[in-house]
């Protein structure tokens, strides 16, 4: 008896080393929250340093782990796991992280917000998706997806004196919890059905037999998930908040927040629901034709460049979302995830450089119109250059990373070599060829028109903007060029054998 109760209160043997990058993010939050409220105002630019050395840190023991070849570290009765897939997703989560610090630091000087409580609530988010790329319980996945988007929220509606920035936070924040209600609602159905929140445990008990009850609980996880990648018709929130949100946070959700949606949508199907493709797989092709369509068509007309890019971020989903309509076929399951992780690689990298010369001509222009890229080419040619370099790699045009993405994404259909994939891959080409439409346009205004003002003074672009446009450039120059890179992380996750058995 005494030997029982010694066993039940021995404490838990934890792997530290296996939680760094979540103990230096915590860590680091409340070190910040603490020299927030006691720091003179004078002295407040320490946060901004203290928050990119936190993600930085948080960054070093992805590597050791990635390096330290020890296989996959399993915590909390396996509830918690720390495999090659969820590090790499979490080295994307951190270093788009850092780059948005970047983008955001003389953003937030110039428009006088607060910057103690900016910084928490971004590296609580961040924290929320590192979380989740470990995440292998219904519980931890719903929290860490609750602790990721809460922060967002209030991050959209950060200029809280603009009537446009309230109405982005509240749109995002009441589809929000709708989206987390479904979802909810068909987890509380799982656990009734199957007695666990367990991923692996609910995959044996499920397996492929499918009641209309079972059925019913995937689809409204699944549907609940598709809100946050913003796939169609669960996209409508994005336009606004987008264009109503400060630049840096919507770069910071169609990136982070969006890869952050991905990676709980493949794990839930990949460990819980890979008996249950009947289900997932029509409804993942039916949301793929749908975003991809809907998003690039409605860029079409649009003619503000925040805007625009939010349709195109949609599209892009939908590109995402074209190997997980066949990742049910047999011996695609792996090139799905891998097409699905290097084209979140590649999109983030551009997409972040998107932004971040957005941010550059808005401070000259003061304009967030398409139109106020005329003549750009003719008096800051290096960010006219960068920018084309962008729009090509978003269409996917060679020698730039995003053609890599498409490849990897068509391939999966082609390997699935059915009817309906067949199908799918015409309407994914028929929507690249509509989509250099809008990317067009801009290229058009940069290049062939002329200054809308004659104002042609250079543009100035900040120490923080340079570097990274820097990492931007260089990562899209360099993914595009050596697909071997990427497609080299895109295996290490999608062959990992604790992720998919």
């Amino acid at each position: 008896m005494l030997s029982a109760l010694a066993t039940a209160w021995t404490s838990p043997s934890i792997d530290y080393h296996a939680l760094a990058p979540e103990i230096i993010l915590g860590g680091g939050i409340v070190l910040l929250l603490l020299l927030d409220l006691f720091l003179p105002d004078a002295k407040k630019w320490v946060l901004t340093p203290l928050a990119s050395f936190t993600v930085l840190g948080a960054f070093i023991p992805v590597l050791t782990l990635a390096l330290s070849n020890q296989g996959v570290r399993s915590l909390f009765d396996g509830r918690y796991m720390v495999d090659d897939f969820s590090l790499v997703m979490k080295g994307l989560f951190l270093l788009a992280g850092y780059v948005v610090i970047l983008l955001t630091a003389d953003h937030l000087r110039e428009g006088d917000y607060y910057q103690g409580e900016y910084w928490f609530l971004l590296l609580t988010s961040l924290l929320g998706m590192v979380m989740m790329a470990s995440s292998r319980d219904m519980v931890s996945i719903f929290v860490s997806l609750e602790l990721l988007s809460i922060p967002a929220y209030m991050m959209a509606a950060w200029r809280k004196r603009d009537l446009r920035s309230n109405e982005a936070g509240m749109k995002y924040y009441l589809l929000g919890v709708f989206a987390s209600a479904l979802m909810l609602y068909g987890m509380s159905l799982l656990y009734g059905i199957t007695g666990s929140t367990k991923l692996v445990e609910i995959a044996t008990y499920l397996g492929s037999d499918l009641t209309s009850l079972r059925a019913l609980a995937v689809f409204f996880i699944v549907v609940g998930f598709a809100f946050k990648v913003s796939a169609v018709p669960f996209h409508t929130w994005a336009p606004d908040t987008y264009q109503g949100a400060p630049t840096p946070v919507t770069a910071f959700l169609s990136v982070a927040s969006k890869a952050a949606g991905f990676v709980a949508l493949v794990t839930v199907v990949f460990v819980a629901f890979p008996g249950s493709h009947d289900v997932w797989q029509p409804v993942f092709w039916i949301l793929s034709a749908l975003t991809m369509t809907v998003g690039n068509f409605l860029a079409l007309k649009q003619t503000n460049i925040v805007r625009m890019l939010a349709y195109s971020s949609i599209a892009q989903g939908g590109f995402i979302l074209m190997p997980l309509a066949v990742a049910g076929v047999d011996g695609v399951a792996n090139s799905a995830l891998r097409s699905v992780v290097t084209y979140l690689l590649v999109y983030a990298a551009t997409n972040l450089g998107v932004f971040a010369i957005v941010m550059v001509v808005a401070r000259k222009t003061r304009s967030g119109e398409i139109s106020s890229y005329g003549g750009l080419f003719s008096y800051a040619p290096g960010i006219a250059t960068l920018m084309t370099m962008f729009m090509a790699s978003l269409a996917g045009i060679p020698p730039f990373g995003g053609w890599f993405g498409k490849f990897t994404a068509f391939q999966s259909l082609v390997s699935a070599g059915t009817t309906w994939s067949y199908v799918l891959a015409i309407i994914g080409g028929i929507n690249s060829a509509v989509a250099f439409g809008y990317y067009g346009k801009i290229l058009r205004e940069m290049w062939m028109k002329p200054v809308p003002d004659g104002d042609t003074t250079p543009v100035t672009v900040y120490s923080s903007l340079g570097v990274a446009l820097g990492i931007t450039s260089i990562s899209t120059l360099v993914l595009g060029t050596f697909p071997g890179i990427v497609i080299h992380f895109g295996d290490i996750a999608g062959l990992t054998g604790a992720f998919i058995k």
